[in-house]
């Protein structure tokens, strides 16, 4: 299939896709769509940002144009991050045009006000985390007695996140007699299990390697001491164009890095697990609009950020696994497009680096520093041989202690 043409579709899906200017389906989409037109349970894998969205929207939107009369939810897209189910309305939202109602967004972190007005006024499509709809579960909130469709997207980093007791417990309310569609990076032994249990004689579909970084992504590695590390990352913000994202590995190193660049006058937000989810979708929308150039963030990005043009992807801190690193890089070259991987590593680090080019067969391409880079200051361990008693003028003794205020013995304090 080279076009969306091709497809057995209704007159108005074809319009929409092609009001949206979806032409060329990727690999995943041409192989996964038509299997899932005629009824079948797919399972597929491929690398992130091949356009596994459209994917499973495209067969979901065909059915509800087909009964246009039917009420309450007939298709359910279970999601790992609320960022991923956001993203998935937006892209809804483009296609069902006025032939469809909006779909009920089903995440915690907000309001369920709305969430609920969506159900109670009858949306066929529910797009959920886990966590929010297992809640709306048990409390009798939502019912899918008339579900035909289930959507697995992002299933290793769910089972990742803990959430297969709460699949496991909402699949075990949905009707056995539905279509699965089953969408993933990685096909491990945990989602084997899964796909036993819950597909019937899934139609299996590979795209590429699994396990390996896009192509046409430009994978580079600098060494570099963790004092030089905002030099180096401020050099490259101001000799490149386009927007970073910015990988930190933990919550607190995110804000103070985001922060860091936000007084050296860059444009910067940042994205982790602490923030409220309207900080977090203020902190996406603007790097999407352009309002920031970069986006600090841990690992709660390196998958469901679906932002076009990212020009270059940092590990300001190494991932923890190789896994991580490929869905970090990822979020640059996407849609057959290009972009720049830069790893920053200690020289603590290079053992990290090699045991990541071994598991992924690859190289990163090693680069120089040019020029002096900024010196972070940074505070180190206490020297108590600077705080020593020494008499006071007046005989009596006095003692500092590291982070105390000067007090003479006997002072109230």
């Amino acid at each position: 299939m080279k076009t969306f043409n091709e497809l057995t579709l209704s007159e108005f899906l074809q319009h929409q896709l092609a009001h949206g200017k979806f032409i060329t389906p990727t690999p995943v989409q041409a192989q996964a769509i038509p299997p899932a037109l005629e009824g079948h349970d797919v399972l597929a894998t491929a690398q992130t940002g091949t356009g596994k969205t459209l994917a499973f929207l495209i067969p979901i939107i065909e059915r509800l144009l087909a009964k246009p009369e039917a009420k309450g939810p007939h298709a359910l897209i279970l999601l790992p991050t609320r960022e991923l189910a956001i993203q998935v309305v937006d892209q809804y939202n483009k296609l069902r045009g006025k032939r469809l109602g909006p779909a009920a967004l089903v995440i915690g972190g907000v309001s369920e006000h709305e969430q609920l007005k969506s159900l109670r006024n009858g949306a066929r499509v529910i797009i959920a985390t886990p966590g929010r709809l297992e809640d709306f579960l048990d409390r009798k909130l939502v019912h899918f007695k008339d579900l035909e469709v289930l959507v697995l997207d992002e299933v290793d980093r769910m089972l990742d996140m803990g959430f297969i007791p709460s699949i496991r417990r909402i699949a075990s309310v949905l009707p056995r007699h539905r279509q699965t569609l089953c969408f993933s990076a990685t096909l491990e032994a945990s989602i084997q299990h899964l796909v036993h249990d819950y597909m019937r004689k899934p139609v299996r579909i590979e795209i590429g390697s699994t396990l390996a970084p896009a192509e046409r992504v430009k994978l580079q590695m600098f060494e570099v001491s963790t004092e030089r590390k905002l030099g180096l990352l401020q050099q490259l913000l101001t000799n490149e164009d386009g927007r970073f994202l910015v990988f930190a590995r933990t919550k607190h190193g995110t804000e103070r890095l985001a922060k860091k660049l936000q007084r050296q006058g860059f444009e910067a937000a940042m994205l982790h697990g602490d923030r409220s989810q309207s900080q977090r979708n203020a902190a996406l929308a603007g790097f999407q609009q352009g309002k920031y150039r970069v986006l600090v963030a841990t690992d709660v990005a390196s998958r469901g950020i679906h932002v076009s043009d990212i020009a270059h992807v940092i590990n300001y801190d190494m991932p923890k696994m190789a896994e991580d690193f490929v869905h970090r890089v990822g979020r640059t070259g996407r849609a057959n497009g290009s972009g720049v991987a830069s790893t920053f590593a200690t020289p603590a680090e290079r053992s990290d680096i090699r045991a990541i080019e071994r598991t992924l067969k690859i190289k990163l391409e090693r680069m120089t520093i040019e020029g002096e880079l900024f010196e972070e200051v940074r505070p180190g361990p206490v020297d108590a041989s600077k705080y020593v008693a020494k008499p006071a003028s007046n005989g009596s003794k006095m003692m500092r202690l590291p982070g105390e205020v000067l007090q003479r013995h006997g002072d109230q304090a």
